[in-house]
């Protein structure tokens, strides 16, 4: 039987999708009820510690990636044949956006 790479695809797609579905309603939750909750403040110590460094980094890995991989499942839906090149141009951008994240996050 061959190997098969779909579970390091799969893996961050389903815990990218489970924490974008389970974080964003709480956050809008949050920014709805009670506005002034969330400050520049807090966010800045947030950013500013390692650990919400590697919490904001991680989240927003998980999400672009649960993203991508949603594009890349709707361009085949779509018809579009060319799944490497698809594949490869979305998973770039994304590691690309989570690198620029990172970067920025290391300048706080």
């Amino acid at each position: 039987m061959a190997r098969s790479n779909k579970p390091i695809v799969w893996g961050p797609f389903a815990a990218g999708g489970t924490l974008t579905a389970f974080l964003t309603p709480v956050l809008v939750l949050l920014m709805l009820l009670q506005p002034g909750a969330v400050s520049y403040e807090s966010m800045h110590a947030l950013a500013a510690h390692w650990a919400g460094k590697i919490v904001l980094a991680s989240v927003v890995f998980l999400s672009l990636w649960s993203a991508a991989h949603r594009m890349r499942i709707a361009a085949c839906d779509l018809g579009l044949r060319a799944d490497a090149l698809v594949a490869a141009l979305l998973y770039a951008a994304t590691l690309a956006c989570t690198g620029a994240a990172i970067y920025h996050l290391l300048r706080i």
